[in-house]
């Protein structure tokens, strides 16, 4: 049937419907079983299958390291969030002087990649929380985004794990992350719509209420170019 077929292309660009079914980065039980070593000498050699399929000439200078070079960027890199040693360490410290309003960590940039198409994600993450006792390092914010960010993404979920992460580092339901990305599935293939762009949201605890989600969006307007 015509919808059948309509579907089934809808689901091939969308990803399943985009949204995915779980908090957590969807990962098999084998998932470290391999070293950093072996990933690279699998991936390399799939990458190097790939080109050929598609005529390359693997024996030209330009392209002869190719298959390595997207190996070691795959494992080292771009998908370096996967493994949960290199999870930032987030220390913190007791809020001695008391502050008690929003601490907020504007314009943290974010490169990741779409699950769907393996494209790139970049944009901006704005992370807010509001201390009960407990402060972290400001760089850890920043650190702990990139973390996330680095492996294959839904913007949905990351929003989601940036959150829950802080929640648990600051032992406070209080935290929030907005993020404003441009994901290349969509400006450089399928409707190549170069200028659109994908905001979305995770509030906790007194970020629910509205006086105090406007205020955390207020902030986010200032101009801050110095």
């Amino acid at each position: 049937m015509k919808i059948d077929s309509t579907l089934k292309e809808h689901f091939e660009e969308m990803g399943d419907g985009h949204v995915s079914s779980s908090e957590d980065t969807p990962l098999r039980e084998d998932a470290f079983v391999l070293s950093d070593e072996e990933k690279i000498e699998r991936i390399k050699e799939n990458v190097r299958e790939i080109m050929l399929t598609l005529g390359l000439d693997l024996d030209d200078d330009s392209l002869q390291g190719t298959p390595n070079r997207v190996a070691k960027m795959f494992v080292k890199e771009v998908f370096g969030g996967l493994r949960p040693e290199k999870k930032p360490k987030a220390s913190t410290f007791e809020n001695k002087y008391k502050y008690g309003e929003m601490l907020v960590e504007k314009n943290i940039t974010l490169y990741s990649t779409c699950e769907h198409h393996l494209l790139p994600i970049v944009g901006k993450a704005h992370v807010a929380y509001i201390s009960n006792g407990t402060v972290v390092g400001l760089s850890k914010m920043n650190r702990i985004v990139d973390y996330f960010a680095k492996r294959p993404q839904v913007q949905e979920r990351l929003n989601i794990q940036i959150v829950r992460e802080l929640q648990k580092v600051l032992g406070t339901e209080d935290v929030a992350c907005v993020i404003d990305a441009k994901h290349l599935c969509v400006n450089s293939r399928g409707i190549r719509d170069i200028d659109s762009s994908t905001v979305t949201a995770e509030y906790g605890g007194k970020f629910k209420e509205e006086s105090v989600r406007r205020e955390f969006l207020d902030y986010l307007n200032l101009d801050t170019n110095f």
